[in-house]
């Protein structure tokens, strides 16, 4: 099973032998996403809350990383395995499963994937959800220390050949709007690449082909030094996840992001420009 993506097709053949977890959440909505999985999920399917499981009491920003001892926990009750590859949904095309997806990878898992196209993808093809609670193995995580991120500091600090892209919604970028956090706008020198680019009308991903040429066009090209940010460092998994099916390496995920920076006395930009 190569690639950080999956076809629901190749989850309904290996299903006995996966990790299946359920990532759904939706902004303003505390509660939701455990409703809809209540409601029906896939088969052996396990639910994981994105503020419970998946993100740090104290830190940076709305949702800081747990620490890894925390995280391993909350792995382990899944029945995630090192030698057991894992696969994961939500409903809006892997915004919030890739950020289970990054933190797995970046804990050193394997055989980490998102399911491509989401439970929709499940549902289209046929195959069934079910209400049934799993009744996982408990797992065996090793943690170890977070790697792939950047603070603040290093964002501000960054040299002039590094990239900082945005995954949050165009009119978020310029100001135009801001439903949550403290400012309206934009880091200064940060790209406009919102995650919905990286997908067809059926929220599966683009090609490689096509993905790459997403990214060069505004700049990036293999071997570039990218940071990735979004409101909170969730749905900038979905770049760094994009990246990787383009074969462009993997950026560095700045945790805090647009919570922690409009939080603070670092600058902010309006409009269309970087």
């Amino acid at each position: 099973m190569p690639g950080p993506l999956m076809t629901a097709a190749d989850l309904q053949v290996g299903l006995q032998d996966i990790t299946v977890i359920d990532c759904r959440w939706y902004l303003g909505e505390p509660g939701a996403g455990l409703r809809a999985y209540e409601a029906g999920h896939l088969p052996t399917a396990s639910y994981c809350s994105l503020d419970n499981d998946l993100s740090g009491p104290i830190g940076p920003g709305r949702h800081p990383l747990p620490a890894p001892e925390a995280f391993a926990v909350s792995m382990e009750r899944f029945g995630v395995t090192a030698e057991r590859p894992v696969v994961v949904y939500d409903d809006r095309g892997g915004a919030v499963a890739s950020r289970l997806w990054w933190m797995l990878t970046d804990q050193g898992h394997s055989a980490a994937h998102v399911l491509d196209g989401g439970i929709q993808a499940w549902v289209d093809a046929g195959y069934a959800l079910t209400t049934a609670d799993p009744t996982p193995h408990l797992g065996s995580f090793s943690a170890r220390p977070w790697t792939g991120t950047i603070d603040r500091n290093g964002v501000a600090a960054r040299g002039r050949a590094t990239a900082v892209i945005d995954a949050r919604s165009q009119e978020r970028y310029v100001g135009a709007e801001e439903p949550v956090d403290a400012k309206a706008g934009h880091i200064p020198g940060a790209l406009s690449l919102p995650l919905t680019g990286n997908l067809d009308e059926h929220l599966r991903f683009l090609d490689g082909t096509m993905l790459r040429e997403r990214f060069t066009d505004a700049g990036i090209e293999s071997g570039t030094d990218v940071i990735s940010q979004c409101g909170s460092g969730v749905t900038a998994c979905h770049n760094i996840l994009a990246m990787e099916v383009a074969g462009l390496g993997r950026p560095l995920l700045y945790v805090g992001s647009w919570s922690d920076w409009s939080s603070s006395e670092m600058p902010v930009a309006t409009g269309s420009e970087p």
